[in-house]
Parts: structure tokens; sequence; C-alpha cells
């Protein structure tokens, strides 16, 4: 013990003296910070100027650390020569290997025998001879690469000639993927982006199979343009079609100011001109209409822009070739599906849907005030079938379209209360249509109405109110002008309503583990609506403001809700005190609404209409447990004693990820003469068997046609350093295979197979 005491303080004192030593003589030429070395031993040769150390031996400066069992370390070089058990760690890297020869200048060396981890991307290489050729640059004659932890790794890369340059590119001759022991691939040369952050570079490329296209592969490049701004462009080569070439523009000034623009074209080599079987092959029946052209196209934008003054401006772009080109291109880095979720996940708009041929191209600009909000729109639709057949364009538009609204606020200090909406729309349509002669129209509707809200103790609460509607139209253009027809019109009709409601409930003490109080609120509701009939045949007719129908209906309803107070604990104030109090924070829950509704419509019963009540619809709302929810509604008539519809939606769920969803919907065909019903189920399962393997599957069936419109399965497992997923669909009379496989840190490929039933 006391020899073991004796030689620890050696050590400690020479080590002092080293690191005093090295201090003092041989500051670093970049920094103040000394380089330090440990050991415990340590000799000095003044002449050469070389420290030789052994036996744990250690050198540091700042996050630098070199260990080994024996180091030259020849400062005026500034290089170390180091063996046994090495090891170097640095704040991007750690290497270890037999032996290892370094310039720490240059911060280049040769590691033997060697594997160098960088930390960031969670990368190996592992070679007989690693040679650091700059800061971020390395090669090996042999030599293998990963991400997967361990001296056997899941998956590998081995090869020749290796160079490898952070943030950079990987190169490598005669590579070979191995997966275990086995190799599985041969690749005469290999390059692969070795990314850590936002820069300039190829990025991974996605390659699939299906018997319209071929083979395809989407190659992507990436240009950091500055710090708010950057574009990639794309390269997809479809081997029966061609080559579509894409554009994809980004720029983000703050939060409310970003934009991105997309474009794609593709001369196809493939029409659908209705000659031969070019339909069958090349078309789509949903729509049954021919697709002669062959230069195709897709662009769409979306822009989000702070203006001064308050204002801020929306732009919404979406100009497709034809109809079909949304249907035929949905997958990959380009096509609708990842568009669509792109834009909503950073604008929150969405596009329509990619089987919808008329496509609405809008430019908003905005402004709220405390109590008002305007907004200024022109809204373009763009009917792709109608302008690609250059047919008659009897689309209507609206350039533009005003609105200035108000919502429910107090009215000059005074009991009562207001709202307002108002619009101001200009119709403008291209051509006209048989007995529809205005091809430009001006619409100004403002529509005030005022509340007096009445509160009987706490019995009830009575609320009348009147609105009155002025519309106003003015006709500038007729494609035949009629002489019947006034240029400026005008209508004004009033309504009333009247609401009668209470509220009642009782609040239950649970006094639970995680339940404090419920309360139980039970509220009955009569409103009365009265609008007189008014003719407007006379009137122009572009959408439901034109047309404002009678009205005299009683509607009753009572909703039935369920609150819960939820006791949240945080911690006990004494906990040697056996009756210590334990402090706990509430939320509350609504854990449950019920609604029951029907209506009664007056003027029906005063024609002898003989079935003047309304079915009686029901709306339920269920969260009782943390990891279920259910929605509900459905209709049942009190003359047929059936149900007219119904639709239910329940999702279950667990803390793992584990998530189960379905939905029924069911809607009875409403004409005696014509059966068009609507019954289809929908279900979503995700479900996790461990911690590694997933499946998922989803299943909707038109139950009324007995015709399966979607079904799908996936496997996804996922380890440390790769993941692999098999996804089958069929959908629309198409079948797909997809086949991806992710290797972490080299990004993902997959492969796949499309089939038309």
């Amino acid at each position: 013990m006391k020899y073991f005491a004796f030689i620890l303080s050696i050590m400690v004192a020479i080590s002092a003296y080293a690191s005093e030593k090295i201090h003092d003589r041989f500051p670093d030429a970049d920094s103040d910070k000394p380089w330090h070395i440990n050991a415990e031993k340590i000799t000095y040769d003044e002449k050469a100027d070389i420290y030789i150390a052994s036996g744990n031996v250690s050198i540091t400066k700042n996050d630098i650390k070199i260990s080994a069992d024996f180091v030259r370390f020849n400062y005026k070089a500034m290089k170390v020569d180091a063996s046994g058990h090495v090891f170097l760690t640095s704040k991007e890297e750690f290497l270890t290997g037999s032996s290892l020869e370094i310039d720490l200048d240059t911060k280049t060396g040769i590691i033997y025998n060697g594997t160098i981890f960088l930390k960031e991307n969670h990368f190996y290489i592992r070679g007989d001879l690693i040679k650091k050729v700059g800061e971020h640059t390395y090669t090996a004659d042999k030599a293998s690469i990963s991400t997967c932890d361990g001296d056997k790794p899941a998956w590998k890369i081995t090869g020749r000639n290796l160079k490898i340059t952070i943030e950079g590119y990987g190169f490598v001759k005669h590579a070979a993927f191995w997966i275990k022991d086995i190799p599985v691939m041969y690749m005469p040369y290999m390059v692969f982006p070795v990314k850590l952050k936002r820069q300039t570079g190829l990025l991974p490329p996605q390659m699939s199979y299906s018997d319209r296209n071929g083979v395809e592969y989407i190659q992507p490049f990436f240009w950091a343009i500055n710090k708010s701004s950057d574009a990639t462009f794309y390269e997809h080569h479809l081997q029966h079609r061609g080559d579509k070439v894409g554009l994809e523009y980004r720029y983000i000034l703050s939060k409310n100011s970003k934009g991105t623009l997309m474009y794609d074209y593709l001369n196809d080599r493939k029409i659908d001109d209705g000659t031969g079987s070019s339909s069958e092959d090349w078309g789509y029946e949903d729509d049954n209409v021919l697709r002669p052209n062959s230069d195709r196209y897709w662009f769409r934008m979306k822009y989000d822009q702070e203006m001064p003054l308050g204002f801020s401006a929306k732009l919404d772009m979406d100009i497709v070739s034809d109809q079909d080109y949304l249907h035929e291109f949905r997958d990959g880095y380009t096509g609708f599906d990842e568009t669509d979720e792109y834009f909503y996940k950073n604008f929150g708009r969405e596009l329509d849907d990619y089987n919808d041929s008329t496509r609405v191209n809008r430019l908003n600009l905005n402004k709220s005030w405390f109590s008002y909000s305007m907004n200024i729109e022109t809204r373009w639709y763009d009917n792709v079938i109608i302008r690609r057949q250059e047919e008659l364009d009897t689309t209507l538009q609206k350039l533009p379209f005003v609105e200035f609204d108000g919502p429910k606020q107090r009215f000059l200090g005074t009991p009562f209360y207001f709202d307002l909406d108002t619009e101001y729309t200009h119709f403008y349509r291209k051509d006209g249509t048989s007995g529809q002669y205005i091809t430009s129209c001006h619409r100004t509707d403002v529509y005030p109405r005022f509340y007096l809200p009445l509160r009987f103790k706490n019995y009830f609460t009575l609320e009348p109110s009147y609105g009155i509607r002025t519309t106003a139209w003015h006709v500038d253009e007729y494609e035949i002008t009629p002489t019947e027809n006034d240029r400026t019109q005008n209508r004004t009709i009033y309504d009333t309503k009247l609401d009668l409601s209470t509220e009642i409930y009782k609040i239950f003490d649970i006094d639970g583990k995680n339940v404090d109080r419920i309360k139980h609120a039970v509220r009955p509701q009569i409103v009365h609506t009265y609008i007189p009939e008014k003719i407007q045949d006379q009137y122009p007719s572009f959408d439901s403001v034109d047309r404002i129908n009678k009205n005299n209906l009683v509607t009753y309803s009572i909703t039935n809700t369920f609150t819960s107070k939820l006791k949240e604990y945080i911690k006990k104030t004494d906990d040697h005190n056996e009756d210590n109090n334990e402090l706990y924070s509430f939320k509350y829950h609504q854990f449950m609404r019920f609604k029951l509704e029907q209506s009664y419509d007056i003027n029906k019963a005063n024609e002898t209409d003989p079935q003047p009540f309304s079915p009686i619809k029901g709306t339920l709302e269920l969260v009782p447990l943390r990891y279920f929810s259910m929605d509900a509604d459905a209709e049942w008539s009190q003359y047929e004693d059936e149900i007219v519809s119904h639709n239910i939606a329940a999702t279950l769920f667990d803390k793992r990820g584990d998530k189960l969803f379905v939905e029924h919907r069911y809607e009875r065909d409403s004409s005696e003469s014509v059966q068009d019903g609507k019954e289809s189920i929908y279900t979503h399962l995700f479900l996790k068997i461990s911690d590694n393997l997933s499946t998922y599957g989803e299943y909707e069936r038109n139950i009324y046609d007995k015709e399966n419109m979607k079904k799908g399965v996936g496997f996804l497992y996922e380890s440390q350093c790769w993941s692999i997923e098999v996804i089958y669909t069929d959908e629309a009379e198409e079948q797909k295979y997809l086949f991806m496989v992710n290797l972490y840190g080299f990004g993902e490929l997959y492969t796949g197979v499309t089939t038309r039933e």
C-alpha cells in the first residue's frame, strides 16, 4: 500500500511538472491555452525538444484528448506518435486504433488498425490504415463504412480507395453492400452524401418500378442559396415516358413571410388520343376525357407575406396541364401526396383534391382589427378540361371578392348587440351559356343583425334578434343583351330569430384518486327563425346569396354535457408526517356531450304538408378515457320509423403508439325512384408488435355497392441504424407494391411495382 502511494505521488508530481513546463515554454501558436501531458513516466529530450511519455498517457487541450500506452511528442513539429490502445476524442470525432501519427497544427495524420466515429451523424469508418488528409477529409485503401454500432454491424459498405469529406461526399471503388456477414450487392463505383448541415449537394435518390412507367429514378440536387432561401432541382427518369424535370424554390424571411414555388415538366412519349389501346393503356376511366397532349406540367405555389399597416397577403397557385397529371404522379419527391402534405404542414393550406379537374387560384389580402376583419380576395377557377379542350369557358370567377365582417359585440354602450356581414363580389365568366347571358356582374350584400339578450334571474335567457339584408346587382356585360332585364337591381329582405334557453346542472363530489368532481349540465333550447316569402326570379343567380328561401321554423333541442374536474399531483408538504397534505393542480375535461334536436316547419304545416317535422337528429362526442374517443351522429324519421342516416367514428390508442380508428357511414336512399343510398366502412390500424417491428393496415369498403374502395397493409422494422418498410395498397383499380430501405446517415431508397387490374 505504501509502495502504491509512493508511485502515485511520483506520478502526480511528474504530471504537474510536465504540465507546468509545457505551459511555460511552449504556448500554442493559435491559442493561449497550452497542451497538457500526463503519464506515469515522462522524460524530456531538451536538445530534440521531444517529450517521451509512457503508462496511461494523455495529452489534452480544450476538447481534444489523445490517450495511449506510449507517446512521443515533438513540440517543434507539433507532431505526436502514439501507440498501444490509442484513443483520440474531439468535439466532432472519436478515433481508436493500435497506433497514431498526427500533426496537431494541420490536424492530419494516420491511424493504424483503426476506427473513426463521427459523432454528429453516427458514422463509422474502419480500416487497416486510415489517413486524415484534411480537417474533415479521410482516405483509406481498404475500408468499411456504416452507421451501425458494434464490431459486427447490421450493414456496412466495404471498398477500396475510400475518400470521405464531412459536409461533402463519400467516394469508394469496388463497393460491396453487406448485411451482417453476407454480401448482397456490388457496385464498381459509389458516391454518397455525408451531410450534417444544410448545404449544396446531391440528396438521396428514389427508385421504383411500375407497369405504366417502367423503371423510375429520381435524383434531387439541393442548392443552399443563402440563409433564408434554397432550391432543389429534380431529374426524374421514367423508362417508358421520358425525363421529367422539376424545380422547387423556398424562402423564409420570418414566421409570417415565406413562400414555396414548384414546377415540373415532362414531354410525355405516351398520349391518350383515343386511337387503338391508348385510352386503356395511358388514360383513366373516371373522367371519360381524352388526354392527347404530350406537354405535361404542374405549377404550384404558396406565399405568405406580412404587409404594411397590419395587412397580410396569401397567394395560392395551382395550374396543371391536364386532368390526368395529378392522378398519374401522386408518389415520390414531386408527387401530389408529398406536395400536399408539405403545403399543409408549412402553410396550413391544402391543395384541391388530386382528381378535381377545377383548380382554385387565389390572392388574399387580410387585415384584422379588434372588432372587425377584412378580406380582399381574387379567385380564379381553372377548369383544366375546358382549357385543354378549348371549349366555351363558362366557369364563374370571383374577381375580386371582398368581405368586411364584425363579430357579435355591444352596440354603442346600449343593451343591444350586433354583428355584421358585408360582401362585394365581381362575378365574371369568359363565355355565356344558353339561358344565362350575364358575363360580368357586380354584387353587394350588406347583412347587419341586432340582438337584445334578456336574462330572467337564473331561470332562463331570451334573445330576440332582427336581421335586415340588402343586396344589389349591377350587370356590366351581357353576351346577348336582353331588353327585359334592368342592369341594376336591388332586394331587401328581413328575418327574425327568437332564442329561448336555460341551463340546469348538478355537481357530484367524487373525491376519487384522479377525479375530484363531475358536473352534469342540461341545456334545453327553443329557436324560432322567420324569413318572409319573396319572389326573386328576376334577379341574377350565381350562388345561395341570390336566392333566400322563405323560412318559418321552430327548432328545439336538449344538450347534456359532462365535465370532470381532474386532480394532478404536485408534491407532499411533509414526507415524514402521516397526516401530511397533498398539493394538486386542477384542470377541467368535458368527457361527454350528447345533443338531441328536431325542427317543426310551420310553412309546411300551413300548406297541409303531411310531414312538417324533421327527422330527430342526435350527436354524441365521447372521451371517457385517456386513450379512447368517439364521435357519432344519427337521424331518425318518426314518419317512417327508421334511421335515415348514421355515422360513427371511434379511436383507440395507447402510450406505445398503437392506434385503431374505425368509421362507419350510412345514408338511406332519399328517392323512391332512384337507388342512390350510401354506406361505407373505413378502418385503420397501427400496431407496435415490438420495440422494432410495427405493422399497419387500412380498409375501406362501399357496403352499398359491395365494392372495396381501398385496402392496404404495411410492415415497418426499425433498428438502431436502419429501417425497412414493405407496403401493399389496392385502390381505384390500381395495385402498388412498395419496398423502402432507409440506411440512417445515407438516406432512403425505395423500389416499387404498380399494376392495373
